[in-house]
């Protein structure tokens, strides 16, 4: 009898698999895996104020600042704190909100309407450096950041001015914790 021929099948199939796994692993070394490898190692507490708003909507500041915290702690490995225990800080404004008629019926009533909400957000650490960069340049590093939202909606369909602010500032929460991820 051969002896080449007597050999399991699973030890000639189980050592290339072990060959392609420990190159795997050595081609891997340098590189950081899993959600941490996207956020910045240096911080691990983000002090987040209540939003400013211009408009005269009441309440937006704090839906967004509520919306932006719970993204923070859902989607991030840093931990929402008090301004005396932060390494950081996101400050925010709203700078513009405005609502529009983009679609009129025959009797001049809206039916499709947009509001639109813009904010400026900057994210700095103890020493007052920008953690937040959307460009390269370093003298532009300590302007803050402008992202807008607009979002449509339609009164007859049973949606509100409402609930289009609250689908835009889900949005927006969304938008700035994507800016604190680093930059490759």
């Amino acid at each position: 009898m051969n002896p080449d021929l007597s050999m399991p099948i699973y030890r000639l199939v189980r050592l290339p698999g072990l060959l392609l796994g420990l190159v795997a692993i050595s081609g891997c070394a340098g590189y950081q895996l899993g959600l941490d490898s996207l956020y910045r190692p240096d911080v691990k507490t983000v002090h987040v104020p209540i939003f400013q708003s211009v408009s005269y909507r009441r309440g937006l500041g704090e839906q967004l600042t509520e919306a932006v915290v719970k993204q923070i702690e859902s989607r991030t490995p840093y931990k929402v704190v008090s301004a005396s225990d932060a390494d950081s800080r996101l400050n925010g404004a709203i700078v513009y909100q405005r609502k529009r008629v983009l679609a009129e019926n025959s009797f001049d009533e809206p039916r499709d309407l947009e509001t639109e909400i813009v904010v400026e957000v900057s994210w700095i650490d103890r020493q007052g450096d920008a953690l937040m960069q959307r460009v390269v340049d370093p003298a532009a590093a300590v302007l803050p950041i402008r992202i807008g939202q607009a979002v449509n909606f339609v009164p007859e369909s049973g949606q509100s001015l409402a609930t289009a602010h609250q689908e835009a500032i889900q949005k927006l929460a969304r938008q700035i914790v994507d800016q604190m991820e680093l930059r490759w």
